[in-house]
């Protein structure tokens, strides 16, 4: 830095010094005394001198003096600051993991989602990896590519029968060398949430087990699955790519007031998901996640029409509302029970639970509005049905409110259904029913699948026994709760 930019600098600085110690109300000794606090050394004569403009102060001195004056200006909310003396580089990193993820922010700062492919090839190429972004379709069944070169010929990748299927199935890295390229298939993740696999081309010579080259991508795959989410609110580019035909407006309706399919804290995991996807009707769920308390609902709105959706959207809002205004179950239900009559005056109504667990003790609090009755699975085992808290639809007139109690033990499991799930019929009539359900699920415990593949394969199970047209929407949610402080196993 030149003589004459230095000199600016600290005229600068010496002026927001002025502006500053006006609004702050201190007094040259309160500054000082701040300062002096902060490991200050210069005296209060030459910090007043300083201030008056009559001798410079060495730029260490400034720097520790801008600090205690901003701290009061922090206490003011005020948005104005002193400069500090040292400034970082302004330049932005050109190699490395971070040059990778900068290129990534900055590409897609101003960028339109079906520019995230080429966006993100940039910043592979800065960690000298080539990338291929693949997107799971609403159904969960197929990895469509995402590439930024239409030329190279990439083809969808089913779920259940490849290696990246299993990269996506089981939430875990898995190596490729397949054709003579070393390639790496880490899950595409936001947060916990499933949306594909990247698919990462390694150079020539690179060990694919290297942990630190693992890491690396895991950083990059987690970024890209943040800015997949985040650019779908925009358009319509992506959301396009993973529909494999066009979902009914009631289905639309529903798809867009879902949370994520899956979610966790460090002591809770949640997932969901809602078949037939494309037609669904009158299902919805819905959870709301803290650091003392899980929300849990499932609504089933009566019938299968445009109609459904309306009421089982009511009912979403309502709870919602509700629960945002700090209001337990009664008043939950309430809102529900208030907004479906007077909304809808003609007999609609819902079936559901409610239901909220503290995430300290275990205790499951839960009402059930008409709904088939929760599961209770412990140690890979479904010990019991939860059958209290029972109560008239949502719509239908609070009646005598119940909420039930059920003290849960780290691990258990709760999972939450719609009938459609166990009165899916196959072509004799014979009901996908309760035992074949509960088998099912202590299978899945035996296998420890991560609990949002568990859904889709029991979505997949009901899907085949009615021969992959459902007659009613199937709807589950399946979570899991762990002592904090304590492992799972």
């Amino acid at each position: 830095m030149s003589y004459d930019q230095q000199s600016a600098g600290q005229d600068e600085q010496l002026r927001a010094f002025s502006l500053a110690l006006a609004r702050s109300g201190l007094t040259a000794q309160d500054l000082w005394t701040r300062y002096f606090a902060l490991g200050g050394n210069s005296g209060l004569i030459e910090v007043e001198a300083y201030l008056h403009g009559l001798m410079p102060l060495p730029p260490s001195q400034r720097d520790v003096l801008a600090h205690a004056i901003n701290e009061r200006l922090d206490e003011l909310t005020w948005p104005h600051r002193v400069p500090y003396t040292f400034r970082p580089p302004a330049s932005s990193p050109r190699t490395g993991s971070l040059a990778a993820l900068v290129r990534l922010l900055d590409g897609m700062h101003q960028a339109p989602p079906e520019r995230l492919p080429l966006v993100a090839a940039t910043a592979g190429r800065a960690l000298g990896l080539e990338i291929t972004i693949y997107l799971v379709d609403y159904e969960q069944g197929v990895l469509h590519p995402l590439s930024d070169r239409p030329d190279q010929g990439l083809v969808p990748l089913g779920v259940d029968s490849t290696l990246p299927g299993r990269a996506f199935r089981m939430i875990e890295t898995v190596f490729s060398g397949a054709d003579g390229r070393p390639r790496l298939w880490v899950p595409l993740l936001d947060g916990v949430e499933r949306l594909g696999v990247l698919g990462v081309t390694l150079p020539e010579g690179t060990d694919p087990h290297d942990a630190g080259l693992r890491e690396r991508c895991r950083w990059l795959s987690a970024l890209i699955g943040h800015l997949v989410t985040i650019t779908t609110h925009y358009g319509d580019g992506l959301d396009v790519l993973r529909l494999n035909r066009p979902r009914t407006p009631a289905a639309d309706l529903i798809w867009q007031l879902l949370p994520p399919l899956t979610a966790a804290t460090d002591c809770f995991a949640i997932a969901g998901v809602l078949e037939p996807c494309y037609e669904v009707g009158g299902d919805a769920f819905d959870y709301a996640l803290s650091e003392t308390t899980a929300f849990l609902a499932i609504f089933d709105a009566v019938g299968h029409t445009m109609r459904s959706g309306f009421v089982a959207a009511a009912a979403l809002a309502a709870c919602r509302s509700s629960r945002r205004a700090g209001h337990g179950l009664y008043e939950q239900a309430r809102a529900m029970d208030e907004t479906i009559a007077g909304e809808f005056p003609r007999g609609a109504f819902a079936t559901g639970v409610l239901a909220e667990l503290d995430l300290l003790s275990g205790r499951l609090r839960y009402v059930n509005a008409g709904h088939p009755p929760p599961l209770l699975m412990r140690s890979g085992k479904v010990v019991k049905q939860l059958t209290g808290g029972r109560r008239l639809p949502f719509g239908l007139g609070t009646g005598e409110l119940t909420i039930a109690e059920e003290p849960l033990q780290s691990d258990d499991w709760l999972f939450l259904h719609t009938d459609g799930v166990t009165e899916a019929r196959d072509a004799n009539g014979e009901f996908f029913g309760e035992t074949r359900l509960t088998d099912f699920l202590e299978r899945e415990a035996a296998a420890a699948h991560p609990p949002p593949e568990t859904t889709r394969r029991l979505a997949k199970a009901v899907l085949a026994h009615q021969n992959g047209v459902l007659q009613d929407d199937a709807t589950v949610l399946l979570a899991r709760w762990i002592k904090r402080g304590e492992l799972a196993p």
